[in-house]
């Protein structure tokens, strides 16, 4: 059975909530906070290491990027 392949390039994800939360001078720990996420999430996210982020957590730190989810995934 073939595998399949996700619709998001998940190192662009990494890349982009490390770059935006860099840019508002925020630490991994006042992010977490502001998107009411785990410290641990945030970790993984930015490491690649988390291949499946929920949705909650995707729509609480677009929020505190004042983004679309959509920009996210670019």
């Amino acid at each position: 059975m073939p595998t399949k392949k996700s619709a998001y390039n998940l190192s662009k994800i990494a890349q982009n909530i490390k770059k935006r939360r860099l840019a508002m001078d925020l630490s991994r720990e006042e992010l977490a906070e502001r998107a009411e996420v785990n410290y641990n999430t945030i970790i993984k996210l930015e490491s690649g290491a988390n291949q499946n982020p929920t949705i909650s957590t995707m729509i609480g730190i677009s929020e505190v990027f004042k983004i679309k989810i959509e920009d996210l995934l670019k």
